[in-house]
């Protein structure tokens, strides 16, 4: 005799709790909300109350991901890190330099990034945390890609095997940061061209 009920059936799957049931979409809007809230108020100022607000959702959907806006930074300038810059391949150094500036300064002419570089900055100052996220930051992305840079101009023989390798760095990535980020001056037109030619002379007598 078959009987019903409860017998025969299979208990009911609780859904699963904390991270297995964040939305991405809703991870997405949050993190696009800091960038605009770090823009309009800097570090500071920026609150997990702004950033929900702006995000379109509630304070919980925010702490149930990052503990303090502190952490959030923080996981946003390591993505950064990890996504990275894309590595030029001309075939030449002056090419691939040009290639790096030209991408390089579109981002930081960026409205958001002008606004959230120097900030984060001044505060990486006051917080060891920021400073070591941005170093970190700095050297998986724009010298990840400069080191990319050498490597193959070194393996084309247009550089030496010696050459100074944090000098090369250097060259490669500091001139473009001080005239956007430091200086915060317009670029000429034909800069990045003339940047590109004399880096490349510069790197190749090293």
């Amino acid at each position: 005799m078959t009987t019903s009920g409860t017998g025969d059936e299979q208990p009911r799957r609780r859904a699963p709790a904390g991270a297995a049931v964040l939305r991405e979409d809703v991870t997405e809007a949050i993190r696009a909300a800091v960038f605009a809230e770090l823009a309009a108020v800097g570090y500071a100022r920026m609150s997990i109350e702004g950033i929900a607000r702006r995000a379109g959702v509630g304070k919980t959907a925010v702490y149930r991901r990052w503990r303090s806006k502190l952490h959030l930074v923080l996981d946003l300038v390591s993505a950064i890190a990890v996504q990275g810059l894309p590595a030029p391949d001309t075939g030449s150094l002056e090419g691939d330099l040009r290639l790096l500036y030209e991408v390089t300064s579109r981002a930081l002419r960026h409205p958001v990034a002008s606004q959230v570089i120097p900030d984060l900055q001044a505060e990486a100052a006051r917080n060891p945390e920021i400073a070591e996220a941005l170093q970190k930051a700095l050297r998986e992305g724009q010298h990840g890609v400069a080191s990319g840079i050498v490597r193959a101009a070194v393996e084309r023989g247009e550089m030496r095997e010696s050459a100074d390798g944090d000098l090369a760095l250097d060259l490669v990535s500091g001139p473009l940061y001080w005239r956007s980020v430091v200086v915060r001056a317009e670029l000429p037109k034909g800069y990045l061209g003339r940047l590109a030619t004399a880096t490349a002379a510069g790197l190749k007598a090293l």
